[in-house]
């Protein structure tokens, strides 16, 4: 059997994009879904797919029996993000304060069109394909997956492979990227406290400046990823907010700091802890003060299966075309918590080119920007990746 092509994918765009419109007026926060997953599982259900709801929370799992084989699985994400949307659209969020930044509705509505392709060729699938809506991606460190992990989404029967896209801006439509190995970073949490000893702002000896100790810290911190990071490794750490003082003229004696740490291997990513919390403390105490660190670890490195990778790069090549595959030459170190989907199983994500085709990357809204609104030109690529490659999985072939 072979895969979809985009042009016969292009039977189900009206109805993906009617979808991907109505989910993007009517955003959903993490945990909080539940519009979203009604219509998912409506959908689902006029499809004829065996239907479960509250998988997880809110998720949605759709399953497609064909014959004798195995069990791929299909993935998308289904929140919203906490930002005022910008874009101007005639079907922008209605939702004061929220919106679908990062392309989950349009991954939503994707794969219902993959499923509806599907279940078309029901009599021909040699084994069944499930639909994995997921909840709470955005809902860093705990996710969304795990919770549908726990509650049986890859048993019963028991999922043999995953895939997933992620549309990406960087990339025109038209193209999938993806790469073997690591495609995506870990993501950790960091707290700092700083505590010193308040003091007047003319008589810094007689107290213990939590800030300058901080900034000590920050730039400590530095040196982690520089001297105790392999040079042929990656690793980021980034404070993003800094609180402390209360005037002008005061010697502050404490330090709030929050951040985030990125890396792109799990050994990498498990030494970052004691590294970060014995630099912080080392440095407060030489300064005569101290530091609390609470870390808290996030979603896992997202890995491409090296096997499953080759057999995703034949069905895009053989069903997208040629040239429409971009191997990766680096991954990125932003985050997806489909990487806990991948530790269990054989996963591959590919990131679906969204940008309109003559368009520049600088005059593009990126993921999580207030005006994100990915090129609709894009769906039938993605409808037609994703059908393809439960296609080539359930026939064992790339």
């Amino acid at each position: 059997m072979r895969g979809l092509e985009p042009r016969q994918a292009e039977r189900y765009r009206d109805r993906v994009v009617k979808w991907r419109r109505d989910i993007h007026r009517h955003p959903e926060l993490s945990q909080h879904e539940e519009r979203t997953a009604a219509l998912v599982a409506e959908v689902l259900g006029g499809l004829g797919l065996e239907v479960r709801i509250g998988v997880g929370g809110h998720g949605v799992i759709g399953l497609l029996r064909g014959g004798q084989g195995p069990t791929v699985a299909l993935r998308a994400d289904m929140d919203a993000l906490p930002m005022k949307e910008e874009t101007g659209l005639p079907y922008a969020s209605e939702t004061e304060g929220v919106m679908h930044a990062c392309g989950h509705d349009t991954h939503t509505a994707m794969l219902l069109g993959a499923a509806c392709a599907l279940s078309e060729m029901r009599e021909e699938l040699r084994g069944n394909v499930k639909f994995l809506f997921q909840p709470a991606e955005e809902l860093n460190p705990t996710g969304g997956a795990p919770g549908m992990i726990a509650d049986g989404a890859l048993e019963n029967p028991h999922v043999d492979a995953l895939f997933a896209l992620h549309v990406w801006p960087l990339y025109e439509t038209g193209t999938v990227v993806m790469r073997p190995g690591p495609q995506m970073g870990a993501s950790d949490r960091l707290f700092l406290t700083v505590h010193g000893k308040a003091a007047h702002g003319s008589a810094p000896d007689q107290g213990v400046d939590a800030i300058m100790a901080a900034s000590q810290v920050v730039c400590g911190l530095q040196s982690i990823v520089s001297r105790s990071v392999s040079p042929l490794d990656s690793a980021v750490v980034t404070i993003g907010t800094i609180k402390g003082g209360w005037r002008y003229n005061v010697i502050p004696d404490r330090v709030e700091m929050e951040g985030t740490v990125r890396t792109l291997r799990e050994a990498t990513q498990a030494l970052m802890p004691e590294l970060i919390t014995r630099t912080a403390m080392g440095i407060a105490a030489s300064l005569g003060g101290s530091c609390d660190v609470k870390y808290v670890k996030g979603y896992p490195p997202m890995v491409n299966d090296p096997a499953l990778f080759e057999l995703a790069a034949g069905a895009v090549r053989a069903s997208l075309g040629p040239d429409a595959l971009i191997v990766a030459e680096q991954p990125e170190l932003g985050a997806e918590d489909f990487a806990f989907f991948a530790r269990e199983r054989p996963a591959v994500m590919g990131w679906l080119g969204c940008r309109p085709r003559g368009v520049r990357v600088e005059d593009t809204a990126m993921l999580h920007n207030t005006r994100f609104c990915p090129d609709e030109d894009c769906f039938p690529f993605g409808v037609s990746f994703l059908a393809s490659c439960a296609l080539a999985c359930l026939n064992g072939r790339g």
